[in-house]
């Protein structure tokens, strides 16, 4: 079958994440017990079918390519890059959503996912489409702790916890859902100090999975929000064109955030942070696609 640009796209930039993960993988694959998944809708594998909010992806087309044809809530045609990653390092082809009752501590063991799509760093993102604030991901997987040990003991869920891949992607709503569209935020801060507010509940979350096991992460960056479809359909001021200043302001967040994750390796003992720079990629694939293939020129 004939992929589409798009489809192209998603491929590459999974290879590039996986090119950039592979730092935390082992040189035996067997040795990753489980893969736990943090975030919005890049990496949310079902949550929020169980959640009372319009932010589904429940229906077609979304899951046409995933086995079976159907959709599972995933904002995808297919799997997303958790699940690509978790089948790589030997264990299941899916990472299951916490919140789905078709699964049980048994399935979560090797695998489980918080993320929540269109959440964010900011408590007030989330409130927008009423989804899953960070702190209760952070709740969720406390929880999800505490079912691991009385379901296989406490040193051995604390190893699992340990060796565990923990993949986190997120930012991204915090400034096309709230900061640009909502007026609260805007009235508090500037762009550049929203940005450090950020990152100070960044801080905080990473600590706080840290102190409950996490100690191979990684976090991806922000993609070119600006070229966004969403994006590129409401700039009136150049239609169709890329939002320089949104990404602008993505290039700055990813410069603070490549900061951030270079002082979590050095104050956290035994941590192991890779930070996921998808930005340039993306971008040539949107504004130089024939340099990919004829099938690229589908994007634009």
């Amino acid at each position: 079958m004939m992929l589409s640009g798009m489809e192209l796209a998603y491929m590459y930039s999974l290879l590039l994440f996986f090119v950039q993960i592979l730092i935390l993988v082992p040189s035996s694959r067997a040795k990753v017990p489980a893969i736990i998944v943090f975030g919005d809708s890049t990496v949310d594998t079902g949550n929020n079918n169980y959640i009372p909010t319009i932010a589904k992806g429940n229906f077609q087309p979304y899951g046409r390519d995933f086995p079976g044809g159907f959709p599972t809530g995933r904002f995808c045609n297919g799997r997303l890059p958790p699940d690509f990653l978790s089948e790589y390092v030997g264990l299941k082809p899916t990472v299951p959503a916490y919140l789905d009752p078709a699964y049980n501590i048994s399935d979560f063991a090797t695998g489980v996912c918080f993320a929540s799509a269109a959440t964010g760093y900011d408590n007030a993102t989330a409130d927008i489409l009423q989804v899953i604030p960070l702190w209760k991901e952070v709740e969720n997987f406390r929880d999800y702790k505490k079912r691991l040990s009385d379901y296989l003991g406490i040193e051995k869920a604390n190893e699992i916890l340990r060796e565990a891949i923990y993949i986190v992607s997120i930012g991204t709503n915090d400034f096309i859902e709230n900061y640009y569209p909502m007026q609260m935020r805007r009235s508090q801060f500037t762009v550049k100090e929203y940005q450090d507010f950020l990152i100070g509940i960044a801080e905080n979350f990473f600590n706080q999975i840290y102190h409950l096991g996490a100690r191979k992460i990684s976090l991806t960056g922000l993609s070119p929000m600006g070229c966004l479809p969403s994006e590129r359909t409401a700039n009136f001021q150049d239609p169709f064109s890329c939002n320089e200043e949104y990404n602008n302001v993505a290039l700055e967040f990813n410069r603070k955030m490549k900061n951030f994750v270079a002082k979590l390796n050095r104050e956290l003992p035994g941590i192991r942070v890779v930070y996921s720079e998808i930005y340039d990629f993306i971008l040539e694939i949107i504004t130089k696609p024939s340099k990919f293939g004829k099938y690229w020129s589908y994007i634009q």
